[in-house]
């Protein structure tokens, strides 16, 4: 019995490792973990939390913020495809060449505007910023609806929507990459690609049925809906930090991991990288001189010039073309919308894979595969053009050739550069890396909507697709060597990747930051 006695004594003065448990406690300090304690389990959650190391955010929050801001993706997409079914009524009341500026308009105030709105983003936050783009949007959409046969009207509408659709194209992938968990950031982020071409289905379904005028109308109300939808939704937690604001910021991200979440390591994981850009007190000037920041802006214009320059444009203007040429009896309006589908159901893929099978490898696939497709295409223009013989036989290759650029675009370089463009960028330099980024991806859209049909007249249209090729064939190189993968990866991490300072310190190390 002595031995017995002496052996306890010896069990309960060795010392065991508690894992934040409270060690001797008192009756006191056991009450607050009996009140946390799992009836059925007889432990607390408090215990399983501390014991396992990791907490598990809820999604659902983030996924309905990522769908509302992406509404503001949706209407981009109709301003992007409503030329398309109006072409054919419009075109020969307009004239060419005004009808190309019509179309060319968007781009160039979609260029126009990310500049100030980078500024804006920052000074007034994301989400202000998003809900003060729904009344001009609304305006420039009456502006078309009412032009009746006013060519300087539709040009003035489409110019006001080119401005708010680019808006939405810089602040929503930066709301959504702020708002999201690592685990689901690329899944979410690629939401936006995938909304812009639901978007451009929904205007090519619906255009197909409805007159000008009532397309018009039926667009302009999208932005409305989008502000009605994201009004609920919280301003970003990084954004709060940033202005100092960091009981807002802790309810933010409170409200996007679930109440059942503990945010405070989080939350102060984003307090260091904000504490770390604060302290280093770089002008913006001095902040783009990092090398982080360079190859961030090197990537980032990359991703934006490979995008815009694959062919992709040239694709879908063929596209009815192509499919004549396939020995097709489709109606353009069909042969669009068969189009939009595959795009459609293309990119909802690619959300369902960024995150297991990375970006790089999907950019690598998308450019490669692409560069194969446009190489295809120009045979087969060349000889259907500039030969005399039979393509008759060939019907098949341009047609497969078109819908599998579809496809590996929509999986790669459709979504992924526009995530990207939020992901590479520390935040002292978001807004404005950000704009810049998207700036150069409208002039190059504005470019090479406006003068590409020139472009095919003087050279061939063989010889642009040959053209486009060859730029696929860079873009691969490009990402091979030079694009990070983000996959996953903190803030920290991608920026030492980009070549910066080491990450900050993991939260469970890291002292609290001094005033």
């Amino acid at each position: 019995m002595d031995e017995i006695i002496q052996e306890t004594e010896n069990l309960t003065s060795h010392h065991v490792p508690t894992y934040g448990a409270v060690v001797d406690p008192t009756a006191d300090d056991l009450e607050p973990l009996l009140e946390n304690m799992d009836p059925k389990l007889g432990i607390s959650t408090q215990t399983l939390v501390s014991a396992s190391g990791q907490q598990k955010g809820a999604k659902l929050p983030q996924y309905v913020a990522a769908i509302s801001v992406t509404l503001g993706a949706f209407a981009l997409g109709n301003v992007l495809a409503w030329t398309s079914p109006t072409q054919g009524e419009l075109e020969g009341t307009l004239g060419t060449s005004d009808w190309s500026w019509v179309g060319a308009l968007m781009a160039l105030g979609a260029a126009v505007a990310v500049i100030p709105i980078g500024y804006l983003i920052d000074r007034i936050g994301r989400k202000y910023t998003m809900l003060g783009l729904v009344l001009p949007f609304t305006a420039g959409w009456a502006l078309i609806a009412w032009a009746e046969d006013s060519a300087p009207m539709y040009m003035v509408g489409r110019f006001i929507t080119g401005m708010m659709g680019g808006a939405f194209s810089l602040t929503a992938p930066v709301y959504t990459s702020e708002i999201s968990e690592k685990e689901i950031r690329g899944t979410l982020g690629s939401y936006f690609q995938l909304m812009v071409t639901i978007g451009i289905l929904f205007v090519y379904g619906l255009g197909s049925v409805l007159s000008v005028f009532t397309l018009s109308v039926v667009c302009g109300v999208v932005p409305l809906v989008f502000g009605a939808a994201f009004i609920f939704m919280p301003e970003t937690p990084l954004y709060y930090l940033q202005k100092g604001k960091k009981d807002d910021a802790q309810a933010s991200l409170q409200w996007f991991r679930g109440r059942n979440y503990d945010v405070g390591a989080e939350l102060q994981e984003i307090q260091t990288s904000v504490d770390e850009a604060a302290a280093q007190r770089l002008s913006i000037t001095q902040a783009f001189r990092t090398t982080e920041a360079k190859k961030g802006l090197m990537v980032a214009f990359g991703l934006m010039i490979f995008q815009q320059l694959s062919g992709v444009n040239a694709v879908i203007f063929y596209t009815t073309d192509i499919f004549r040429s396939a020995g097709s009896t489709l109606e353009a309006s069909t042969a669009t919308i068969i189009v939009g589908v595959i795009q459609a159901i293309t990119t909802f893929i690619s959300t369902l894979v960024v995150d297991r099978l990375g970006r790089r490898i999907l950019l690598l696939i998308s450019d490669f595969v692409m560069a194969i497709c446009t190489l295809l295409l120009g045979v087969f223009f060349y000889l259907k053009d500039e030969t005399t013989d039979d393509v008759s036989d060939l019907g098949w290759l341009p047609l497969t050739s078109v819908c599998l650029f579809i496809v590996v675009f929509s999986l790669g370089y459709g979504p992924i550069p526009w995530m990207m463009v939020g992901e590479l960028f520390a935040p002292q330099i978001k807004g404005f890396a950000s704009s810049f980024s998207c700036v150069l991806n409208w002039i190059l859209a504005f470019i090479v909507t406006k003068f590409y049909s020139d472009l095919a007249d003087s050279f061939g249209s063989y010889t642009t697709f040959w053209i486009f090729a060859v730029i696929s064939g860079i873009g691969t190189v490009f990402v091979f060597f030079l694009v990070p993968e983000t996959k996953g990866k903190t803030l920290d991490e991608i920026q030492k990747e980009l070549g910066g300072s080491a990450p900050a310190t993991s939260v469970a190390n890291a002292e609290s930051p001094k005033d």
